[in-house]
């Protein structure tokens, strides 16, 4: 802070010089012990009084930017004064400030250029407050009575004045330090306010009220540049806080085109002497225009315009720099967070299409021409699709396949690869009518396995329990490439079919080998995937096939559709709420003649 200058002794001081000069030190440290301005402007008259007195006192500063001399402070002033402003150059005041040199009159009616404010004033006195040789303003005291004041009041205030300049320099410069840490911490406070809006016509509107705390503005506009036209779309327009619509522009054209084409802030005082400036909004005056940059890359601009001149400093400048970079990223969000948005709508409504294409594909019941047998079938996926497949096929009249696979992972990959297995077990289950001897359950995945190996996807596989049941010889044939071993109840006995077999796709070349069962009235046979018996609940333990036999064991002598529903209630009473981590397939089927 600058410290007040040594002040000398007044060059007319009578016989109490010594007085007058311990009262100036005294009021000299009393005007420098005060910071706040609005503190500080009062106090001066107060002291000013105790030096010479006065019916009415103004202090007057200079704006340099506009060229104006503006009333700050005053005592014995009409109310109607308050905010008077008047050019540099007019009236005694202006002459003072101009010159840097007092001026006393003992009859105000005759000084030449005098700008009556108060009325019934007949004497004043107008000393300059300098600072560093620039004059920041002017101490004006006025008195009713003629001759008022003497050179030696005129000493008296001008070294007074000295250190007025100097309190009132520290006191702005105080006052701006504070305001720029106010308007810093209002610019983290919207920019964490910016961050949580991710809907962009809120975050939009938001930030068009926002703004108003940081700069004063008639018309401001958030433009963003559409990358597929090029053109710079109003997206956001408010004259004295209503919207209002405006046109687009092309990047380089007006100032708005100018300042994202160069991605560099514009501040215009008097848009009349701009060629760029395009007239949209009536009396426009100034105008700034600021860009909005991620990088740099401009992705838009601010748009300030005020029907006064020179409306917008290079403070403001700075300030909106500050809080565009951080619109530019919330709007950015805000776009991605849309367009995330939109991709999971479209992929959610494309994901509860492929769920019903895939459950539409997967056989729910027998034929109707098919006798003697009960069948039943539960499919679950962890996953709005999933990677298991079934499917019951005829291909002759005395024959019945069931197949039952699981894809490695879960998910739209998995289903996809499942769709192409199960059209391959298909292809492979109905060649039997022309091949029969290639078509034995271990032909079957021999000859799967090889398809999906020449694909190339390693990193996916097929674990595939085929079975043939052969209704006329009665007998029951299957292969298994790593479906979990079915479950066989035939003549009171419950036991599992451990018939090992590598993943389908995994290696060229496997064989297979097959068992064959005699297919006797009343068996039951359960084929499952590992979503069943590996079923976790929250402590991680998992159902077990040992746990599915038992269940099997206990409703033998239900129906088949009986028999799947105790088997996912005892599941699902195992995960006790704990989320499936993997597809689950249940197939049944009992011989009942």
């Amino acid at each position: 802070m600058t410290q007040p200058p040594t002040p000398s002794p007044p060059p007319t001081l009578s016989g109490d010089e010594r007085d007058i000069l311990l009262t100036l030190f005294e009021l000299g440290r009393k005007v420098a012990s005060v910071i706040e301005l609005d503190e500080l402007l009062p106090r001066i008259p107060e002291l000013v009084r105790r030096l010479i007195p006065f019916d009415a006192f103004g202090i007057y500063f200079v704006n340099e930017k506009r060229g104006l001399l503006k009333l700050a402070y005053s005592v014995g002033y009409p109310e109607s004064a308050a905010g008077f402003e008047m050019s540099v150059s007019s009236g005694v005041i202006g002459r003072v400030t101009a010159t840097q040199q007092p001026v006393v009159a003992g009859d105000v009616a005759t000084e030449p250029g005098y700008v009556s404010i108060v009325p019934d004033m007949q004497s004043t006195l107008v000393v300059p407050l300098v600072h560093k040789s620039r004059a920041i303003g002017a101490l004006n005291v006025l008195s009713r009575d003629r001759d008022r004041y003497s050179e030696r009041d005129v000493a008296i205030l001008r070294q007074f004045a000295a250190h007025v300049a100097t309190a009132l320099v520290n006191a702005q410069l105080f006052e701006q330090q504070r305001s720029d840490a106010e308007a810093f911490e209002t610019l983290a406070e919207i920019g964490r306010e910016m961050g949580q809006l991710l809907d962009l016509d809120e975050l939009l509107a938001r930030i068009a009220q926002l703004v108003t705390r940081v700069v004063d503005y008639r018309t401001f506009g958030i433009v963003l540049l559409n990358e597929e036209t090029g053109e710079l779309e109003i997206k956001m327009a408010v004259q004295y806080g209503e919207k209002v619509e405006l046109p687009k522009v092309r990047m380089g054209e007006g100032l708005v085109g100018y300042a994202a084409l160069h991605r560099e802030a514009v501040l215009v005082p008097d848009v009349s002497k701009d060629s760029r400036y395009i007239p949209v909004v009536d009396d426009v005056r100034s105008e700034l225009v600021v860009p909005m940059l991620i990088k740099d890359r401009c992705i838009g601009v601010f748009d300030l315009e005020s029907p006064e001149l020179d409306a917008f400093s290079k403070r403001d400048v700075e300030i909106l720099t500050l809080l565009a970079s951080q619109a530019a990223v919330a709007i950015e969000n805000a776009r991605l967070y849309e367009q995330v948005s939109a991709n999971e709508s479209r992929l959610e409504r494309e994901l509860q299409f492929a769920q019903r294409v895939q459950m539409a594909l997967l056989p729910t019941k027998l034929p109707k021409k098919v006798r003697g047998i009960d069948l039943a079938v539960s499919f679950a996926p962890a996953r709005e699709l999933g990677g298991d497949f079934h499917d019951f096929l005829i291909p002759d009249s005395n024959s019945l396949v069931i197949a039952v696979g699981d894809v490695s992972g879960k998910g739209v990959a998995a289903a996809l690869y499942s769709v192409f297995a199960g059209e391959l077990v298909r292809g492979r289950t109905f060649r039997r009518r022309y091949l029969p001897e290639r078509s034995s359950p271990a032909n079957v995945l021999m000859s799967i396995n090889t398809i999906l190996h020449e694909r190339q996807l390693e990193e996916y596989y097929c674990a595939l329990c085929y079975t043939m049941f052969d209704l006329k010889r009665r007998t029951v044939t299957l292969a298994n490439s790593g479906v979990p071993y079915p479950i066989r109840i035939s003549e009171g006995q419950t036991s599992r079919v451990e018939l090992p077999g590598v993943p389908l796709g995994s290696f060229f070349g496997v064989t297979y080998d097959e068992v064959t069962f005699p297919l006797l009235e009343g068996d039951i046979w359960v084929f499952f995937s590992d979503g069943v018996s590996e079923a976790l609940n929250a402590r991680g333990d998992e159902f077990t096939s040992e746990r599915l036999m038992d269940v099997v064991a206990d409703a033998r002598n239900e129906p088949a559709s009986e028999i799947v529903a105790r088997i996912t209630d005892a599941v699902a009473r195992h995960r006790a709420g704990f989320p499936p981590s993997d597809d689950s397939t249940i197939v049944v089927l009992r011989v009942t003649a």
